[in-house]
């Protein structure tokens, strides 16, 4: 089993050349749980063992071996899209659910938060037009603070 206590930082695209692309594909959620045992797609067992705090990314280079390397990849998961009419319910919309600890992502056509029963409540009671949705979820803010 491989095991990644830090990601690369920078590799050089020729470095990559000839080896087999290896991919995790996590979840929002799953890009933030950076200590535990995982399968690629490819079916290789990797443990991942990163700092405390560390937010995986799409495109992010996790391991380079001399035959394969690991790559993450962002999975469409459960959102809520919502609509909002003007600037106004934007903002207090972004407040509302910053203030119960959610994230918050920005589409062309709407705000996405994560497919949740609070969610779902607030946004009813609060009165704006909302779908579920099957999207890639990048919450605004989150920050890789580990990155050099």
């Amino acid at each position: 089993m491989k095991v990644i206590s830090e990601p690369h930082a920078r590799v050089e695209p020729t470095s990559l050349a000839g080896k087999e692309r290896d991919t995790l594909g996590l979840t929002w959620e799953e890009r933030r749980w950076v200590r535990r045992r995982l399968t690629t797609v490819r079916g290789r067992e990797v443990a991942l063992a990163l700092p405390t705090g560390s937010v995986l990314h799409a495109g992010q280079i996790l391991a380079v071996e001399p035959e394969w390397y690991l790559e993450v990849e962002s999975v469409p998961e459960p959102v809520i899209a919502v609509f909002p009419r003007d600037h106004v319910e934007s903002l207090r919309l972004a407040f509302e659910v910053g203030n119960r600890h959610f994230s918050l992502a920005l589409e062309p056509d709407a705000l996405l938060v994560p497919d949740d029963p609070a969610m779902e409540q607030l946004l009813t009671r609060l009165g704006v037009r909302w779908e579920r949705r099957t999207a890639v979820f990048n919450p605004i803010g989150a920050a890789h603070a580990h990155e050099p």
